[in-house]
């Protein structure tokens, strides 16, 4: 039942709009179709990718208090739980606002991968197709006639890899670092893996699987970038400041 909840709200709605696009971007390049794709559903879980950004800052903004609060009450767990309560109340942040949203996007960002993973676009699956959704005379696995997405690229790969560390640079530049101890241990654990390892795990990903999952990372890559960037400059900390 929960496999075809997930399939008929998230991945049919998701594999129709690729089929659209297909039908109507010129020569049927099923590789601009995923770029679009990938775009389109960018930006409907924009509001809550933004929301979940700017809760980030917002904590980001309060760790010199909270670790204030952390030495004041150093020895009492319950008194330093309760103001940090009131001071996140104070600032009007909820640290779980980061969180909900996540999973808020996450069945749609799973579908989108999986609709990119598993259909092959060398033939339609009518049976998922709605009656109002046009069906392409010809579908082109030749991104912009150079490059196939149907099967491995190193290209692709690559630039699914270096776009994944952009991304993570973006992210962790002008990071407020953890105040001292295990906190700040697992906080650099967390950077290195990151900004090294996804990269390299993204890279092996997308050219294991096909062109069309390295050009959905690509795509989706690029876009959490520029949504830092403008996360960071609408809602600047001194930090990001005196870069």
């Amino acid at each position: 039942m929960l496999s075809a909840f997930f399939h008929v709200v998230f991945y049919n709605p998701i594999y129709n709009a690729l089929v659209a696009l297909v039908a109507l971007v010129p020569g049927g390049d099923v590789g601009v179709a995923v770029i679009l794709t990938t775009i389109l559903i960018r930006l409907i879980l924009l509001p809550f990718s933004l929301s979940a950004a700017r809760a980030g800052r917002a904590m980001k903004a309060l760790e010199p208090r909270l670790k204030e609060l952390k030495e004041k009450h150093k020895d009492d767990k319950e008194a330093e739980a309760l103001a940090t309560w009131a001071l996140y109340r104070e600032a009007r942040v909820n640290p779980f606002a980061g969180f909900l949203t996540v999973l808020v996007q996450l069945p749609v960002l799973l579908a989108l991968y999986w609709v990119f993973r598993y259909e092959p676009f060398t033939m339609i699956d009518s049976a998922r197709l709605y009656t109002f959704t046009p069906v392409p005379a010809h579908a082109s696995m030749e991104f912009i006639g150079l490059l196939s997405v149907a099967g491995k690229s190193v290209l692709l790969a690559v630039l699914a890899g270096a776009t994944q560390f952009l991304q993570a640079h973006f992210a962790l530049s002008n990071a407020t670092p953890a105040a001292s101890g295990g906190q700040a241990d697992f906080q650099k654990v967390m950077g290195t893996q990151m900004k090294y390892v996804f990269p390299v795990l993204i890279g092996v990903i997308s050219y294991t699987t096909s062109g069309a999952v390295a050009l959905y990372f690509i795509t989706t890559n690029l876009a959490g970038a520029l949504q830092e960037w403008h996360v960071r400059r609408k809602f600047a900390l001194p930090a990001d400041q005196s870069a």
